[in-house]
C-alpha cells in the first residue's frame, strides 16, 4: 500500500447502482449548538468533523476521538515562503522560530525595559542590511551582539517551551512551507485550557527577543540543507518547473544572502498582516466535547481582531514547450527525476493524477512496481504527485542499478507512462486502487493525529471539506477510456529532468564563525504570566495499567499452535502474524531468503501476477527479519482474510526459484551497500555507532561478500524460506473474526507434527569505550557528532529515573542541551542527549550524545557538550517542570488495539511481565533534584566517550579532536565491512 502526505483522499461508502440512497449521500449540513455556535457537519464523513467560524473568521476544526486522553492541536497559519517579500526570503521560516520566543508577557522579567534593547537591536538590524561596506557590516554586528547581550539579561529563554513541557505536550514544533506556517502540540486533555491560555497569548503579539542566535540557529539549519542532496534536487526542479512563481524562486529556508541580512521591521510587517483569525485556524481532535471545546475556542481567541487579508499577486507560468534538464552533484547515490507540473489543489488534473500516479506506483501492483522494480530493471523507482494552490507537480524517480546511466533510468520511467497513455493496464485497475485508498483511510483515521494533518492541509489549501470527502466517490466515476485520454494530453514533452549526480558539491556557501557571545538563559527566573499559569490546578489523569493476562487472549489451532489475540471493536481491518523466535543471529542466510521473497513466483503464478492477485484482494503481505526473529504478516480487511491466507500459503509451499532473478538481487544487495555507504545519515548512525558499540565484531559487519552471495544457490534460499514452517512458531491475531481466522489457519497453514528447535543465535559482545574518535571524511558543510560510553547491564529500576533525567536534561526545546547549545551559543542547530535503556536483558545501557554543527564551531560545539555531560546546570524550577512535564506524559499515555501485543513482546524481551508505566509514575513522583543528581553522577558523569566525527577533513580542526582521544580515520568499505566495488552488469 502507498501511503503518501500531499494528497488527503477521503473514506466515503457508496452504494452500488443507478441511485444514491440517501444515507450514502455527502452533503454538507449547517447547525447551531446549544451555545448558539454555527457549525457545519457532512453526511457521512467518517472524521466527524464539526467546522466553525468565529465572528472574527476564525476557523475551529474540531472531532473527537477517544482512544486516548489527548488532543491533537495544530495552528496553521496561511502564511508561507510563496508570501515572502523579494528581498526577505526564509522570512515566513525565520518567523515561525521566533513565535516560540515569547510575547510582552511571556520570556520577560521588565518588558519596559527589554523593548528599548530591542528596538536598538532591530535599528542596528536596519543599518546592518543597508551597510554594504564589509568591515563596517561586521562592526555594527559586534554592536547587535552587545546589546542583545544586555537584553538577554532581562529576558527569560524557552519561558514558552517550559511551560508547554509542562503541560506533558509531545511533538512540540512547527514547519513552514510554501502555503503555509503551521503550529503543533499534541497535549493531555485535562491540560486544555491551560493550553488555550498559553496559545491564545503566544498569537496576540510578536516580540523578537533572543533574535541573533536564534538566526544563527536558523542559519545551521540552512546549512543543513545545502548538506542534503535530496533538497538541492528538489529545489532544482522546483526552479525549473517554475522559472517565474515564488514555488521556485524563493525557497522556505531563505538564500544565504538574506538570512545573514535580515529585517526584524519586514517580519513584524509580516507577523500584523497574516497572523490575523481571519487568516488562520484552530485544529483540535481528541479526547474533547464539543460544545464546551469551542465556547473555550472562543472566549480564548474570539477577541482577535480580524484585518483584510491581501496574498500578493503570484506570475502566472508560460507553458514548457520541450523537456529541460539540469544537473546537481553531491556524495549520496546518483538518481534521476522527472517532473511535470500540473495544476493546483481541487482542479480536476488532481483528480486524474491521482489516479495515474496509483495506478503506476501503488507499491504493490503498479505498472512502475511491476515493470521496473519487481523485474529489477533499476535499482528502484517510483512516482508522487504533490498540489499546492497555485499549481502541483507529478515527480518520478529513480535509481540506478550498477553500471546503468541515469540516462537510461530516466527512459525506464517514461516508458511506463506510455504503458498509460497505451491504456496497458488491467481493466480491474481503477477499482481496486480506489479500494487501496479507501483502505488506506481506515487504517489512518484510527489515528487522532493522521485526522488532523487532513484539516491542516484542507485549510491551507482552502479546501471546502464537502467536496474532501466526496473525492473518492468523484475518483470512481473516471473511466479507463477518460484516464487514457487525460494521460495523452497531459504527459507530453514538457517535462523538467534533474539528474543528481555522485560528484563534488557545487555553489556551497561557507561563512565565518560570528563569534557570538552567549547570552544569558536566566533559569531561575520566571515572569509573571508563567507563575500565574503555574498556580491553575488541573484534574490530573491516571496512569494506564494493562493486565496483559486479560488483555490478549489466547487460544490455539487444531495443531497446537498457540493463538495469541487482541479483538478489533473499532473497524474491520485484521492482522495475521506467524512469529518465530528466531532471526538471523541464528542463521544468517534467513535475511537474503526472506529478502528474495519479494521477487518469487510460483508454479502457478508469476512474480507479477502474484503482486496483481494480493492486490485485487486488498491483502498486504509480508516476511520480515530481525536479529533474534522473524515473522510472516497477512493482513486487510477482515472479510478476504481466507484467500489472503491461501494465497500466501500458496507462495510460501510453492515458491520458484529462478537464477537470473537471483543474480539481479544479487546485484541490487551490492548496489544498495554502494548506495548506503554514500548516505551521511546511515554512515554516522548505523556505521559509525555500530562501530562505536562493537568495533569490528558487529552484526552489521558480519556479512556476506558479493562473491559469496552470488555462490549461493536461489534453490537454497528458497528452501530456507519453505523450511520455516517446520520450526517452532506462534500466532498472533488482530480482528473482528477469531474464529474465520482459526478455522483459516486450521485449514490452510500445514506444519508438520513436530516441529524443530531454533539453531543456536551467535552473540555479538559490546566492547568498552573511551578514548577513541572515529573520523569519516565526507564532503559536507556541516559537521555531526556523536558522543557514545558504554554504561551498566540494563536494570528495570534505571527507567524511571532515567526517564525523567532525559526530559530535563537532554530531550526537547527546554532540555538543558537546547537551551546551552543551541539558544544561549548558537553552536548547533540541533543538539540532543540521553541515556537509553537496553531493549533487551542482560545488555548494557548507552548514554549518547549528538551535535551537528558548521565545522568551524565544532571545538566550542564539543566543550560546551563535554562541560555539560560532566558538570550538570542545577536549576531546581526547570526540575520541577521537567518532573510534571514526565509525569503528565506517562500518564496520559495510552496503548491501543495490536498495539498491546507488540509491546508486551519488548517489555518481555527485557525480562518483564508487568505493565510498569504506573510503577515509574509512582518512582517519579516521590523524586527530588538529589536524586536526579545521584542518577547523573552514577551513570553519566565521569564515562569515558568514544567520539564519533563525519565532516569534511579540509574544514575539521583534526588537532582538536585529537583533545578528545585518538583519531582513528575509518574507510567507509571498512565500516561497513563491504569489498571493494566491482560493477555487476546485469
Amino acid at each position: 500500500m502507498k501511503f503518501f502526505k500531499p494528497i488527503l483522499l477521503l473514506l466515503l461508502v457508496v452504494a452500488v447502482g443507478c441511485k444514491e440512497s440517501k444515507k450514502d449521500q455527502v452533503v454538507a449540513e449547517k447547525h447551531t449548538d446549544p451555545n448558539g455556535f454555527n457549525y457545519e457537519t457532512v453526511t457521512n464523513d467518517p472524521t466527524g468533523l464539526r467546522l466553525y467560524t468565529l465572528d472574527n473568521g476564525l476557523k475551529v476544526y474540531l472531532s473527537r476521538n477517544t482512544d486516548e486522553p489527548k488532543i491533537q492541536t495544530f495552528i496553521p497559519v496561511r502564511a508561507g515562503s510563496v508570501y515572502d517579500p523579494g528581498d526577505n526570503t526564509g522570512l515566513a521560516h525565520y518567523l515561525e522560530h521566533m513565535v516560540f520566543k515569547g510575547t510582552d508577557e511571556i520570556g520577560t522579567q521588565d518588558w519596559e525595559s527589554e523593548k528599548v534593547l530591542l528596538q536598538e537591536i532591530s535599528n542596528l538590524y536596519e543599518a546592518h542590511k543597508k551597510e554594504t561596506d564589509t568591515l563596517k557590516k561586521a562592526a555594527i554586528y559586534r554592536q547587535i551582539d552587545s546589546v542583545s547581550q544586555l537584553a538577554s539579561k532581562i529576558s527569560i529563554a524557552n519561558e514558552y517551551d517550559k511551560m508547554v513541557s509542562s503541560l506533558g505536550a509531545e511533538g512540540t514544533n512547527a514547519w513552514t512551507s510554501h502555503e503555509e506556517t503551521v503550529y503543533t502540540n499534541k497535549i493531555p486533555s485535562n491540560e486544555f485550557d491551560k493550553w488555550l491560555k498559553l496559545e491564545s497569548e503566544r498569537f496576540s503579539q510578536l516580540v523578537l527577543r533572543l533574535f541573533h542566535t536564534e538566526l544563527e540557529a536558523v542559519y545551521e539549519e540552512f546549512n543543513r540543507s545545502q548538506d542534503s542532496d535530496g533538497r538541492k534536487e528538489y529545489y532544482e526542479m522546483l526552479k525549473t518547473l517554475f522559472p517565474e512563481h515564488p514555488y521556485g524562486q524563493q525557497p522556505t529556508i531563505g538564500i544565504s544572502e538574506h538570512l545573514k541580512n535580515p529585517s526584524m521591521v519586514a517580519i513584524n510587517n509580516y507577523f500584523n498582516k497574516y497572523y490575523v483569525p481571519n487568516n488562520m485556524a484552530v485544529i483540535l481532535v481528541g479526547d474533547l466535547e464539543f460544545d464546551e471545546t469551542i465556547k473555550k475556542v472562543n472566549d480564548a481567541f474570539g477577541s482577535f481582531k480580524a484585518k483584510e487579508v491581501t496574498y500578493p499577486e503570484r506570475p502566472k507560468e508560460q507553458p514548457i514547450t520541450a523537456p529541460i534538464e539540469k544537473e546537481v552533484f553531491g556524495p549520496e547515490a546518483a538518481r534521476v527525476s522527472i517532473g511535470f507540473r500540473t495544476a493546483g489543489i481541487g482542479s480536476d488534473e488532481e483528480k486524474y493524477i491521482t489516479l495515474i500516479d496509483m495506478i503506476l506506483n501503488n507499491s504493490e501492483a503498479g505498472l512502475i512496481d511491476l515493470n521496473l522494480n519487481q523485474k529489477q530493471k533499476v535499482q528502484r523507482a517510483g512516482c508522487y504527485p504533490v498540489f499546492n494552490n497555485d499549481y502541483g507537480v507529478h515527480t518520478f524517480y529513480g535509481y540506478p542499478k550498477s553500471n546503468q546511466s541515469l540516462e537510461d533510468v530516466k527512459t525506464l520511467l517514461l516508458g511506463q507512462i506510455e504503458e498509460v497513455k497505451k491504456g496497458n493496464f488491467d481493466d480491474w485497475m481503477i477499482q481496486a486502487v480506489v479500494n487501496d485508498l479507501k483502505l488506506s483511510e481506515i487504517r489512518q483515521y484510527e489515528n487522532a493525529t493522521y485526522v488532523a494533518y487532513a484539516y491542516v492541509d484542507a485549510f491551507v489549501h482552502f479546501q471546502d471539506w464537502e467536496a474532501k470527502v466526496k473525492k473518492l466517490d468523484e475518483l470512481k466515476k473516471i473511466t479507463k477510456q477518460e484516464l487514457v485520454d487525460f494521460a495523452n494530453k497531459f504527459y507530453v514533452d514538457d517535462y523538467a529532468v534533474v539528474y543528481k549526480r555522485q560528484g563534488e558539491s557545487r555553489n556551497l556557501v561557507k561563512v565565518e564563525n560570528p563569534r557570538i557571545t552567549p547570552i544569558e538563559l536566566n533559569r531561575d527566573k520566571q515572569s509573571a504570566f508563567l507563575k500565574a499559569f503555574n498556580e491553575i490546578e488541573v484534574s490530573p489523569i491516571k496512569p494506564q495499567e494493562i493486565d496483559y493476562s486479560t488483555a490478549i487472549k489466547e487460544t490455539s489451532t487444531k495443531n497446537g499452535l498457540k493463538v495469541s489475540y487482541i479483538e478489533n471493536d473499532v473497524n474491520d481491518l485484521a492482522e495475521l502474524d506467524v512469529i518465530f523466535d528466531m532471526g538471523k543471529d541464528s542463521n544468517k542466510k534467513l535475511q537474503q531468503a526472506i529478502g528474495y521473497v519479494e521477487y518469487l513466483g510460483t508454479d502457478k503464478y508469476s512474480p507479477e501476477e502474484l503482486k496483481k492477485e494480493f492486490y485485487k484482494l486488498g491483502i498486504n503481505y509480508g516476511v520480515s527479519t530481525a536479529d533474534d526473529y522473524c515473522y510472516v504478516s497477512v493482513s486487510g480487511l477482515s472479510e478476504n482474510m481466507d484467500k489472503g491466507l491461501e494465497l500466501f500459503e500458496h507462495l510460501w509451499t510453492n515458491a520458484v526459484a529462478n537464477q537470473e532473478t537471483y543474480d539481479k538481487y544479487v546485484q541490487n544487495i551490492g548496489k544498495r551497500r554502494e548506495d548506503g555507504k554514500a548516505n551521511k545519515g546511515n554512515i554516522l548512525w548505523n556505521g559509525l555507532m555500530n562501530y562505536g558499540m562493537y568495533g569490528e565484531n558487529s552484526r552489521l559487519r558480519d556479512i556476506y561478500t558479493i562473491d559469496e552471495l552470488k555462490s549461493i544457490s536461489p534453490e537454497e534460499l528458497v528452501t530456507i524460506f519453505k523450511d520455516l514452517k517446520n520450526y517452532k512458531q506462534r500466532i498472533f491475531y488482530y480482528g473482528n473474526n477469531l474464529q474465520g481466522a482459526i478455522t483459516s489457519l486450521d485449514e490452510k497453514h500445514q506444519i508438520p507434527e513436530n516441529l524443530e528447535e531454533y539453531p543456536e543465535a551467535k552473540d555479538y559482545m559490546e566492547k568498552e569505550t573511551g578514548g577513541h574518535v572515529y573520523f569519516v571524511n565526507y564532503d559536507m558543510v556541516q559537521s555531526e557528532m556523536l558522543f557514545l560510553a558504554k554504561g551498566e547491564t540494563f536494570d528495570p529500576k534505571k527507567m524511571a529515573a532515567s526517564a525523567l533525567f532525559n526530559t530535563y536534561f537532554g530531550s526537547g526545546l527546554s532540555s538543558i542541551v537546547f537551551q546551552e547549545i543551541r539558544e544561549s551559543k548558537s553552536l548547533a542547530y540541533s543538539a540532543f542527549s540521553s541515556y537509553r535503556n537496553a531493549s533487551e536483558k542482560g545488555k548494557p545501557n548507552y548514554t549518547y550524545a549528538y551535535i551537528g554543527t558548521q565545522a568551524n564551531k565544532m571545538p566550542e560545539a564539543v566543550d560546551a557538550m563535554m562541560e555539560l555531560m560532566t558538570n550538570m546546570p542545577e536549576a531546581e524550577k526547570q526540575f520541577q517542570a521537567a518532573k510534571e512535564s514526565t509525569l503528565k506524559q506517562l500518564a496520559a499515555e495510552r496503548i491501543n488495539r495490536q498495539d498491546i501485543f507488540w509491546e508486551y513482546e519488548r517489555l518481555k524481551k527485557r525480562g518483564i511481565t508487568e505493565d510498569n508505566r504506573k510503577k515509574m509514575y509512582n518512582e517519579i513522583q516521590q523524586m527530588d533534584f538529589n536524586d536526579l543528581k545521584n542518577f547523573f553522577n552514577e551513570n553519566i558523569k565521569g564515562e569515558t566517550y568514544d567520539v564519533m566525527v563525519i565532516g569534511n577533513k579540509n574544514d575539521v580542526d583534526m588537532e582538536a579532536l585529537k583533545k578528545l582521544g585518538e583519531v582513528e580515520e575509518v574507510d567507509v568499505d571498512y565500516l561497513f565491512n563491504y569489498e571493494k566495488p566491482k560493477p555487476i552488469k546485469s
